[in-house]
Parts: structure tokens; C-alpha cells; sequence
């Protein structure tokens, strides 16, 4: 079934051109229309183009019709440029059916869009880093972005680590799910384009963050009171971390996790495939969810979406990641 996929670089520079070329390759092997923006590969500093440039990528993204507007990569340019985002253009977009997906830096654009909007997009796969990677697509990432072209996906589920095999939450019905980057979501925190979510479900990730960073990020967002507003915190991937030899002593993620336990009422679970990471599903940010635990198998549904974000809860249809 072919689909319409625009591909534009609203971040950084595309770096890695080879991997961005089988990307598009392998999009287009899937029977996919693929349509790359003029300015995909423009540089300017470390930027995919000076900012004007990159506006109106975004602005072509919107005005393209496609069925998926995917980025190429992430890397860091929208949080500069969020002041002069077409919120409207964008939404109205996604009103006629554009899913606009990506991940890392996009973060940004993601949730000023919750906020100011109420728009839903998806967290997902970026062209390079995911399509191009040298060993292929990873098999559950292609599966759930599959399941977001063909209207089919309803959710997604996943194996609680080990250690948290006793631990117990009430199901969550009817909760935002928001979230993202962690480093790119605090960022936004005081700022107009930080989405003020009731009782929702909060995932977050991040790479190259030491866990002293992580539990200072997370120490501002619950001083702010956003950790206790929330139903549930839910940790995906967090990669890269670089422990120090003789000194962390044991500190590290899982010690983060468990002190923020201790201090939280919200229920704080692991173990979501999303993040910097080959496999990933794919989480529509804005979104009405439940949530709940069968032993140490989590479940996140969303019903089905239509493209005018009418929600229909009939049925599940889950890649379940282990």
C-alpha cells in the first residue's frame, strides 16, 4: 500500500549522507512515494540550514499532503526556532491527515505543539538514525511505523525489567501521554511551549547523560510539581551512559529510579522501548491512553486513531518488545 512519506531536516545538518541514502532507499524498496525536501541536506553551522531555512521546511512539510511528514534527522535546531513554528499551518495538517513523526530533538516541536494546539504527532523513527541504519531497519520499529501507515496500530506493550517483577500500579484510563527527550522536554519548562498535562502519562529517554544529569533533570520537573500532576512516569532507553570507575561507588539509572520512587507517590515504571535505540515503537504524543500490568507485561493502548483524532478503543493490536 503506498503511501505519501515527505522527508525534511527541521534540526541538525544531515552528517551521515550514506545512511541517509538507504534510508530513503529502503522507504522507497517499502513501496512508499518518498518526497525529500529541497533543503534536506543544506548546512549552515551545525544546523540543517540558518533558521529561515529551516521554517520553511516546516512549512513545506505541512503544505505537502503527505501521509507522513518524517524527519531526517534529530540532533538540535527546533528549540531556537519554536518562537516562529506555523503552529496553525501544522495543526491543520495533521487535522487532513499528515502524521508528523520523529524523535530526539523533535521533542520540541512535539510538545510546543501539545501546548499550544493540542495537536497530536507521533515519537518515532528518524530517516538515518532508524531507515539507514547499516544492518537494516530494526523488524518492530518497521512493523509499528507499518502499523501507523495503515491506520492499524492501537498500542504497544513491553516486559517490565526483572528487578520491578513485584512492583504494582492501578490501571491508568483516559491519560494524555506526552513526553520525549528528557534533556530537550526540561529545556522547555517554564517557557509557553511546555505542555501543561493533568493526570497524564509522562515517557521520557535520553543518550550520552550521565545518571546525575537524568536525576537532576528529573528533580526540576517534580520541584516544578509536573512529576506529581501526572498518572504515571514511564523511563524508555537511556544509552550512552559513561560511569565513573571508583567513583559513582553505584550510583547510577536504577539508583535514580528508586530514589524517585521513594519520593513520588506517581507510579515510575521502565523498561519502554523508545529512545536513542534500533528498537523503538512508535507513541503518539497527545494522545488519550490507558495503561496496564499483567504480571510483568505492560500494556499502552490508544484505540484506534482516525486522522481527525476521533478515538475508538475497539480491540488491540500490539508489537510486544521484549
Amino acid at each position: 500500500m503506498t503511501k505519501h512519506i515527505y522527508i525534511y531536516s527541521p534540526s541538525s545538518a544531515v552528517r551521515d549522507k550514506a545512511a541517509f541514502r538507504r534510508g530513503v532507499k529502503r522507504l522507497r524498496a517499502l513501496g512508499h512515494e518518498v518526497e525529500v525536501d529541497d533543503a534536506a541536506l543544506s548546512v549552515h553551522q551545525r544546523f540543517a540550514g540558518d533558521d529561515a531555512t529551516r521554517l520553511a521546511a516546516i512549512s513545506r512539510a505541512a503544505a505537502s499532503g503527505a501521509d507522513v511528514a518524517l524527519i531526517a534527522r534529530g540532533g538540535y535546531g527546533l528549540t531556537r526556532i519554536l518562537d516562529a513554528v506555523p503552529y496553525k499551518a501544522l495543526t491543520k495538517a495533521i487535522e487532513k491527515g499528515t502524521e508528523f513523526v520523529g524523535c530526539s530533538d523533535f521533542t520540541a516541536l512535539q510538545n510546543a505543539l501539545l501546548a499550544k494546539t493540542g495537536a497530536v504527532t507521533w515519537s518515532g523513527p528518524a530517516v538515518g538514525e532508524d531507515f539507514g541504519a547499516e544492518a537494516g531497519p530494526d523488524d518492530i520499529m518497521e512493523a509499528c511505523f507499518d502499523d501507523l501507515l495503515t491506520g492499524q496500530g492501537e498500542g504497544t506493550g513491553w516486559r517490565m525489567p526483572a528487578r520491578d517483577v513485584d512492583l504494582k500500579f492501578k490501571p491508568v484510563q483516559d491519560a494524555t501521554l506526552w513526553g520525549g527527550n528528557l534533556c530537550v522536554l526540561t529545556s522547555l519548562l517554564g517557557t509557553p511551549y511546555f505542555p501543561m498535562v493533568e493526570k497524564g502519562v509522562l515517557f521520557i529517554e535520553d543518550v550520552n547523560e550521565h545518571p546525575y544529569r537524568v536525576e537532576r533533570m528529573l528533580d526540576q520537573l517534580k520541584m516544578a510539581g509536573v512529576l506529581a500532576r501526572q498518572r504515571a512516569i514511564v523511563f524508555g532507553q537511556f544509552t550512552g551512559i559513561r560511569l565513573v570507575p571508583g567513583y559513582d561507588r553505584g550510583f547510577g539509572l536504577n539508583t535514580v529510579i528508586d530514589r524517585l520512587r521513594a519520593t513520588l507517590k506517581v507510579p515510575v515504571l521502565a523498561g519502554l522501548p523508545f529512545g536513542h535505540v534500533q528498537t523503538k515503537v512508535l507513541l503518539p504524543v497527545g494522545a488519550k491512553v490507558s495503561m496496564a500490568a499483567e504480571g510483568r507485561d505492560i500494556f499502552l493502548v490508544w484505540g484506534h486513531r482516525h486522522a481527525h483524532g476521533h478515538d475508538d478503543h475497539h480491540g488491540h493490536d500490539h508489537h510486544h518488545a521484549h
